[in-house]
């Protein structure tokens, strides 16, 4: 029989605040419509001539014609799906309910993941509100069995399926290295990024035989190779293993204005691309907050002098709760993001550890949070502005870095297939940033 559901414990606390809302679900992000969906839509608003008309006007097929994306909605020029009413909500969804609309549109912001029989569900930080309830509690990414409602899986028929077939050893084995990796997550005597770095070599030891398409596992080297998985795994469970690997990592001294420099021109592109007023105005003022103007290059040396200063200082002021905030982002993206999407487990840590770093340079950045840090010391409403800029910055970069073609292309550009030891040393230089 399947298990009882997986959720991830700020997703049983997740209710949408619907206008309350500092944003839009909707706003820059791709709609796509199946056939079956658009005829529900046009049956729904059949009665109305009006309404049947804007509904048409608001679709635009799409050429390739797929079933799954038979159409897509049409967004207007700012990014605001045409289909809001005056409030900012879903006129369709007001009128004819949920069962007429998209299945992103239904399923946002849950995301759901079946492996095997068992049903996982996190959510995706570009919603505001799973934003806040992500990173703002200690206990928000504790795993929590919970009977299913459908509250929770509107659509449980869009839920994505992992088979565990032996014969595909990276997605069989792929929930035990998790547990391996959350392991060493949750070591937090180390820094974050001392913990990215054992997460790192861990999954340089596994870069000879696990990886996708592998071939290890077959046949009559299948014992052998989940013994030497299980070796692997193993040895970061010892405690001299992990201190090794934070002496190390701790006696590096890497330059960080490359870093600077990949970071800004990734939000540049996104400024470049049109992705929303509020997008807009966090990207430049924290381009302008680290000395980078923008349509000039900067100094990126001075700007990592400023960035790294500023660091030190939030630390120093509200240490505690921004590691939360980190703490709770990276074990987010371990259950939300599946290691099986990546070529390699080096270049699933290397995804974490570049947006990680992105995340770092966008939150010390903030003009918000470069006022916080010319405080003399920490108060409650400094700490509650804090977690203002930490939800904007967290949430907007989620919605309009993280997913992006572009973004994803830099990642794949800069580690390829991440085999080797040359992305585990792409790895430590974005935990060192």
């Amino acid at each position: 029989m399947p298990t009882e559901p997986t959720l991830l414990r700020y997703m049983t606390r997740f209710r949408c605040i619907a206008e309350r809302c500092e944003d839009t679900c909707c706003t820059g992000l791709k709609v796509p419509v199946s056939e079956p969906q658009w005829a529900r839509m046009r049956a729904a608003v059949a009665g109305s001539p009006e309404e049947s008309e804007r509904l048409h006007q608001c679709i635009t097929p799409n050429p390739g014609g797929a079933t799954a994306e038979h159409a897509f909605v049409q967004m207007r020029p700012d990014g605001h799906c045409p289909l809001l009413d005056t409030e900012r909500l879903c006129s369709l969804q007001r009128r004819h309910g949920d069962a007429v609309l998209p299945d992103i549109c239904a399923t946002f912001p849950r995301v759901v993941t079946r492996w095997g029989e068992r049903v996982e569900v996190s959510g995706t930080l570009a919603c505001p509100e799973v934003a806040r309830l992500c990173l703002l509690e200690e206990d928000a990414v504790e795993p929590v069995p919970t009977p299913l409602e459908a509250s929770h899986v509107p659509r449980p028929e869009t839920a994505r399926h992992i088979p565990l077939d032996t014969q595909d050893a990276w997605a069989f084995h792929a929930e035990t290295v998790r547990e391996a990796l959350l392991r060493l997550l949750h070591r937090r005597e180390y820094p974050l990024p001392s913990r990215l770095a054992m997460l790192g070599h861990l999954a340089h030891g596994l870069d000879g035989f696990y990886f996708r398409g592998t071939e290890a596992f077959r046949g009559d080297d299948r014992e052998a190779a989940e013994a030497r998985l299980g070796e692997v795994l193993q040895r970061f469970e010892s405690p001299d293993v992990r201190e090794a690997v934070h002496r190390d990592f701790m006696g590096l001294a890497l330059p960080g204005g490359p870093c600077v420099g990949l970071f800004s021109s990734v939000l540049r592109a996104r400024m470049a691309a049109g992705r929303g007023e509020r997008f807009s105005t966090l990207a430049r003022g924290v381009l302008e907050s680290l000395g980078l103007q923008e349509g000039a290059p900067g100094d990126l040396d001075a700007a990592w002098r400023t960035y790294a200063e500023r660091w030190r200082r939030l630390e120093a002021l509200h240490g505690a709760r921004v590691h939360q905030y980190f703490d709770n982002y990276a074990t987010h993206f371990l259950w939300r993001s599946p290691l099986i999407d990546a070529p390699s487990l080096l270049a699933y840590v290397f995804r974490l550890a570049l947006r990680v770093g992105l995340l770092r340079l966008t939150l010390v950045g903030h003009p918000r949070v470069a006022e916080l840090c010319q405080e003399p010391s920490p108060t409650a409403e400094s700490r509650e502005q804090l977690d203002r800029a930490a939800v904007e910055t967290f949430q907007l970069v989620a919605k309009h870095v993280e997913q992006a073609p572009d973004f994803l292309a830099l990642g794949e550009g800069l580690v390829g297939a991440g085999r080797g030891a040359d992305t585990l040393g792409k790895v430590l230089v974005f935990a060192t940033f």
